[in-house]
């Protein structure tokens, strides 16, 4: 994978930001920023977090080169002295995530730093750039994966993405999300994973006849031999030929191992059902019947309810634009102050009419609570980092807003973790990314975790998130103090 040099990728009141702390001498402070988001994607129960590995290249290659400098000093807006400090500039602080293909919920940080504010409010931009693209098309994969109840599903959308990197990273989400390949040739060259294809319309018209085509298709691969059935008339034409290449080949005793057709246009239930019929009445009961064509989790999931023959999907458009939801709203709010007396963190909160804005804070992290018996998230518990919970004593939960609503769990009836893990800490990373499809498998396993209720796709149950007690005053002194009404 390639390294590129991001810095600038930000906006530019952080480093108007940034000349103010530092000619601010005292203004400079270590601080703690949480990136959270507020609601879940898609009408989904969860979010699955993505784009951490992005976010480390970003901060290992963090610096300004000469023409960055040169290029600030040309808006008449930075002084000598703040543009020759920005020419050593390098993160030194400290940075906890949670791991990639984590199943996660609204409100629960999914990336703290601490760090000086200078260097803290400079990531703000780039890290929610990548963590917001990558979490929403990670999630939305979800959803289609999850529609298509066990069959493959296939990224087809570089064409359609919004840019390269939208595709090459919205493939690498796609990817930890479940599906089984992409189309994204770069993508399976940058981070190792499947990639897979048919041939288009085109190959067939530039042949004499769709059976030539056919042929020479098979010839070329007879291994992956997916033949392209609508380009002319799909049962009048294309099945047949299929049918006519799959015996051909099986009369020169060429192995079947992996082939059928695709279905890209036309109403894809009746279709995939007439195909199957054919292909079952030649002896091809085995053949892969794959079908594309602007799916969705919606339209997926009303062709199984139609009984569509279909049993492998190639998404592109709506999975790599999340296109019914094209945002996933994080958000980057500072959360504490160290005090430079005590060294501890004092905390701060943001506060507004509209009560879901109002944050969480103080110096956080995250226990992710699960039944002992059957392995299922309870909830998850945002605390106070020095907070210690022990799963041999009772543990009791209560709603932060509708506190009457609370859980009593029984000592050794639960199991704890953190969330969270350190990333970098004093600049210098101590986190290796595990490889995409090993992320895909610890995310399968993530979502084994969830009741079947937070799984559905549409009302799904919402998974409790919970403040711990201390957290929970701590926030409405805070709320007190600045008399809200």
């Amino acid at each position: 994978m390639s390294q590129q040099n991001l810095t600038l990728l930000t906006d530019f009141y952080e480093l108007t930001m940034m000349q103010g702390y530092f000619k601010e001498k005292d203004a400079n402070e270590t601080v703690v920023f949480d990136m959270f988001y507020r609601n879940n994607p898609c009408g989904n129960g969860f979010a699955i977090c993505a784009g951490l590995d992005q976010v480390i290249d970003y901060i290992k290659n963090l610096h300004f080169d000469q023409s960055d400098i040169d290029y600030l000093a040309g808006t008449g807006m930075f002084e000598s002295d703040f543009l020759d400090y920005l020419k050593n500039f390098h993160f030194s602080g400290d940075i906890f995530a949670i791991p990639e293909g984590t199943v996660v919920f609204p409100r629960e940080p999914l990336v703290k730093v601490i760090a000086p504010i200078m260097e803290a409010q400079l990531i703000e931009t780039a890290l929610l750039n990548i963590i917001n693209h990558q979490s929403l098309i990670a999630t939305k994969t979800y959803r289609i994966v999850h529609a298509a109840q066990g069959d493959g599903v296939m990224e087809f959308g570089l064409r359609r993405a919004q840019g390269p990197d939208a595709g090459v990273y919205g493939a690498r989400a796609a990817m930890i999300a479940g599906c089984i390949g992409t189309s994204n040739v770069l993508c399976g060259k940058m981070f190792n994973v499947p990639v897979k294809g048919t041939h288009a319309h085109s190959w067939i018209m530039s042949f004499p006849d769709e059976l030539t085509a056919f042929r020479a298709y098979a010839k070329l691969y007879p291994s992956a031999c997916i033949l392209l059935v609508d380009t002319y008339d799909t049962l009048n034409s294309g099945v047949p030929n299929a049918i006519k290449v799959f015996k051909e080949m099986r009369e020169a005793g060429i192995p079947l191992t992996f082939y059928g057709i695709r279905l890209d246009s036309g109403d894809l239930a009746y279709l995939s059902k007439r195909a199957k019929a054919m292909l079952d009445e030649a002896g091809f009961t085995d053949a892969v019947i794959t079908a594309s064509n602007d799916l969705d989790e919606e339209l997926i999931n009303s062709l199984k309810l139609q009984g569509a023959a279909i049993n492998s999907w190639g998404v592109g458009t709506n999975l790599i634009t999340s296109k019914d939801c094209p945002s996933f709203g994080g958000v980057y709010k500072l959360a504490a102050i160290r005090d430079k007396n005590t060294g501890k963190f004092i905390p701060k909160i943001k506060l507004s009419e509209n009560a879901e804005k109002i944050t969480n804070p103080g110096n956080k992290t995250i226990k992710r609570i699960y039944n002992k018996e059957n392995g299922k998230i309870i909830a998850d518990l945002i605390c106070l980092v020095e907070e210690e919970f022990d799963a041999s004593n009772s543990l009791l939960l209560f709603d932060p807003i509708q506190t009457w609503k609370k859980t009593h769990l029984a000592p050794h009836s639960y199991t704890l973790r953190d969330l969270m893990v350190p990333v970098f800490l004093h600049g210098e990373c101590v986190y290796t990314s595990p490889a995409v499809m090993d992320i895909r498998d610890y995310c399968q396993r993530e979502l084994a975790t969830l009741w079947d209720e937070s799984r559905r796709l549409v009302n799904p149950h919402s998974v409790h998130v919970d403040l711990s007690n201390e957290l929970w005053h701590i926030k409405n002194q805070l709320l007190e103090s600045y008399h809200v009404r």
